[in-house]
């Protein structure tokens, strides 16, 4: 096992929302791609709610998430974890990313959604305590990974849709 790293923020200035997963899984960072596997539903979920083909290039699908105000990242910088599930990460080995910095040069996000459970508890943990910047509202969600089975796609997008709240 060895340290992983989460992948650089997708966020534009003008960004509203922020996204946080806890850490890519072992396809996405084979990918180098936010959700990359094939049967995440995070793709489908915001082309659902953002009208776009979750199937067209991943360039593509980023800039249809920018243009509609979202920002991507992960709570965690880097960890060490074998395989792809959260459940396997090392907690000790876990560092968080720089919030502060990435707040501050985003003022307008004023929402977080978390992409499951993992995401949340290791931001509330490593995160929010540390955190000047107090103002900002907060969402858990189901995760889109499949690993989540207990729901099914439609009932996740329904969950989902709370996200174009903050947006409208």
């Amino acid at each position: 096992m060895s340290n992983i790293f989460c992948f650089p923020a997708i966020a534009q200035k003008d960004a509203r929302i922020l996204i946080l997963g806890s850490m890519p899984g072992e396809e996405s960072l084979r990918l180098g791609q936010y959700y990359g596997h094939r049967r995440n539903s995070f793709w489908f979920i915001m082309g659902e709610l953002f009208q776009f083909d979750p199937d067209v290039e991943y360039r593509q699908r980023v800039r249809k998430l920018q243009e509609n105000h979202v920002a991507l990242w992960d709570v965690m910088h880097t960890c060490v974890r074998q395989g792809s599930l959260d459940s396997a990460i090392r907690s000790d080995t876990i560092v968080a990313n720089d919030f502060e910095g990435f707040f501050t040069s985003h003022p307008d996000i004023k929402t977080v959604f978390f992409n499951g459970r993992k995401a949340e508890q290791e931001y509330r943990k490593r995160v929010l305590p540390y955190l000047s910047h107090k103002y900002l509202q907060y969402h858990a969600l189901p995760s889109t990974s499949p690993a989540m089975a207990s729901l099914s796609r439609a009932q996740k997008l329904q969950r989902w849709s709370i996200i174009r709240k903050p947006l409208v």
